[in-house]
This record gives C-alpha cells, sequence and structure tokens, in this order.
C-alpha cells in the first residue's frame, strides 16, 4: 500500500503546495511543476498515455511566475485536484502520482 498525506498546505505567495507524508518525508512542489505533470488525458496527449508515472524532473524544472492556484479539492481518499490560475481543473493527482513525482534531492537519486 502506498503513502498517504498527513497534511497539505497550500503557500499562494510562494506559489508552492507541501505535502507531509504519513513516513514523515516532505514533499514540496512549485504550482508551475504540478501543473506541468497534470495527468489529465489532454494534458498527457491521449488515453494510450494515460497512468504513466509522473516526472520529478519535470517538476524541479517548470517555470510560470503567472500560475496560481485557486482551489484544491480532495478526491475520494485516494487523490486531490486542482482549479488553477489559466483555468484548467481536469487532472486528478493520485497520492502515489504526487509521492512519485517529488522533487526533493532525496527522491531525485532515486529517479
Amino acid at each position: 500500500m502506498g503513502h498517504k498525506p498527513t497534511g497539505i498546505k497550500a503557500n499562494r505567495s510562494a506559489r508552492t503546495l507541501t505535502i507531509t507524508w504519513d513516513d514523515g518525508h516532505i514533499s514540496e512542489y512549485s504550482f508551475a511543476g504540478l501543473r506541468a505533470i497534470c495527468p489529465c488525458v489532454e494534458c498527457k496527449g491521449g488515453h494510450e498515455n494515460m497512468g504513466t508515472p509522473a516526472d520529478p524532473r519535470l517538476v524541479r524544472e517548470a517555470h510560470n511566475p503567472d500560475l496560481n492556484l485557486q482551489q484544491i479539492q480532495q478526491v475520494g481518499g485516494y487523490a486531490i485536484q486542482f482549479m488553477w490560475s489559466d483555468g484548467h481543473w481536469a487532472g486528478i493527482y493520485t497520492w502515489e502520482y504526487l509521492r512519485q513525482a517529488c522533487p526533493c534531492e532525496v527522491c531525485a537519486t532515486d529517479d
């Protein structure tokens, strides 16, 4: 069974989302990075690409100073969905997907 968050905090001024996981690990994602790895069918480029793992390099390298987070909504007990300032909202980010996307140095050595 995968990890689940024990805390999720959005910082709109810093444009970051911080997730504290049940094993104590802390992941900090830029909003631009999360938007760059949107798992929806439109952003993934078709149904055949659905279910592919998140790319932490995209999370680390994405830059969009104009993007902000409007809203976060929990989806069942397994995911969250974001409403972005560019109007996009279709991606459902599972806990597993978000953990795979962790851009920290510790997780980067596991890439």
